[in-house]
């Protein structure tokens, strides 16, 4: 690896993370400020300061980022920065469109696509690929499926009980913001594991405590700043949340995604979060979800995929002929 590719794969990794905390703090916020649970800066402050901490713990999602995509052996380092610049492009285009995609989704579509470009199909770990993918796919289900069934049980609360969900939703956000912080920090952390092994700076591939914090303080950066125009998606253009639906919402996506932690499968928080918030509001019945926005949605989650393995490739093109010239 060129002695320049290294620190330039670590300063992408840190730009992803930042965009990544910002592009995904609606996960945490939006429900909190669409009910009143949280005012616009305490939100923010409380989706920061949970982000970092929960970036500090766990490194399961981080190695099956790092091996479980491509051959860590196979690849070609420098698909690895192609990879980070094809996710950062989607991430830009999704927050500028105000569409709460999947940076997930984005980074392990570059990563494949980057390696077909740069090795062919040797480079890419098919069985590793293939369990992500699956807790990809499943994820959003079972959060749509956790907060329907966590607003039945409530049932229809009413307004006199609001306050007391208010207290209870800044709770959930709490952990969902921390859970946030578990699985997607990770993913950076695992992409910087990974170009430091194929450097030769690691004999192993284990997460060194600096890469963690690293990954945790670019994450708690970037929630910091706020992305505005998803948290309106989130939190006003899906259903008509109240302080139940909201805790419902908050508290069904925190455990799902905590609990792909556990199993170190990477998981899109962004997918869970609005499938949470779609599975409440549909308890309340098929009117309360505002279809049009689901729809937008869904097409976004369905072309992030294969729009991100087509940039990766693309840019490791672009990376490869810069090289050679």
């Amino acid at each position: 690896m060129e002695w320049l590719l290294l620190p330039a794969i670590l300063f992408l990794a840190l730009v992803f993370d930042f965009i990544n905390g910002f592009h995904d703090t609606a996960n945490a916020v939006a429900t909190s400020l669409a009910t009143g649970a949280l005012t616009p800066r305490r939100a923010i402050m409380l989706a920061a300061a949970m982000n970092f901490l929960g970036a500090l713990f766990f490194s399961g999602v981080a190695l099956a980022v790092a091996e479980g995509v491509c051959d860590p052996a196979a690849q070609h380092p420098g698909a690895v920065a192609a990879a980070l610049l094809a996710a950062i492009t989607w991430n830009l285009l999704t927050w500028f469109w105000g569409l709460p995609s999947s940076s997930s989704h984005a980074l392990v579509g570059a990563l494949a696509g980057a390696a077909l470009a740069s090795s062919g199909p040797a480079a890419v770990n098919a069985e590793g690929l293939a369990r992500i993918l699956r807790s990809l796919a499943l994820s959003p289900l079972l959060a749509a499926g956790t907060g329907f069934a966590v607003m039945k049980a409530l049932g229809r609360p009413g307004p006199s009980l609001y306050p007391a969900f208010k207290s209870w939703q800044r709770l959930a956000a709490a952990l969902q913001a921390f859970s946030h912080g578990t699985n997607d920090a990770q993913k950076t952390a695992g992409v910087i594991t990974l170009a430091l092994f194929q450097a030769g700076y690691l004999e192993a591939l284990a997460v060194p405590l600096w890469v963690k914090l690293l990954a945790a303080l670019a994450m708690g950066l970037g929630t910091s700043c706020g992305g505005w125009r998803i948290i309106r998606t989130v939190g006003k253009g899906i259903t008509r949340l109240d302080p139940p639906t909201g805790f419902a919402s908050d508290l069904s996506a925190g455990l799902v995604i905590l609990g792909a932690t556990l199993w170190g499968l990477p998981v899109s928080s962004t997918h869970v979060v609005s499938s949470a918030v779609t599975g409440a509001g549909l308890a309340r019945g098929r009117g309360r979800v505002n279809r049009d926005t689901v729809a937008r949605m869904a097409l976004a989650w369905a072309l992030t995929l294969p729009a991100c393995a087509a940039l990766g490739a693309l840019w490791f093109l672009a990376v490869n002929a810069y090289h050679r010239g």
